[in-house]
């Protein structure tokens, strides 16, 4: 199955597409594909894909990737939030970055 395509739904009562929680993740895992792409990065993720889990909530797999583009992938980030283009605020189940021009837009800078 590639990440483009819809999982198959198991057996009645299994997870639904309808949701709109798969598509949801297939943007998040395409954005991040786009993203990675531009830093020359694109073939450093061959396992990156949009899933859902049994309870149908979507999410994005990145996969195994060597250390080194784990330093880069920090570095990258690292990068937008010292310019300022990310912030990070604590979240429910940790960290949770937000792009800095969509908070000031929301009045909450």
């Amino acid at each position: 199955m590639s990440g483009d395509e819809p999982p198959e739904c198991g057996p009645a009562g299994g997870p639904s597409l309808e949701s709109g929680e798969w598509y949801a993740a297939r943007n998040a895992a395409t954005s991040l594909r786009d993203v990675l792409t531009a830093a020359g990065m694109q073939r450093d993720s061959p396992y990156l894909r949009a899933d859902i889990n049994a309870f149908g909530q979507g999410f994005i797999e990145l996969g195994r990737v060597s250390p080194e583009t784990a330093e880069r992938l920090a570095g990258l980030i690292r990068r937008a939030l010292s310019s300022g283009a990310l912030a990070l605020e604590a979240g429910g189940g940790g960290l949770v970055a937000e792009r800095a021009d969509v908070r000031r837009r929301a009045g909450n800078d």
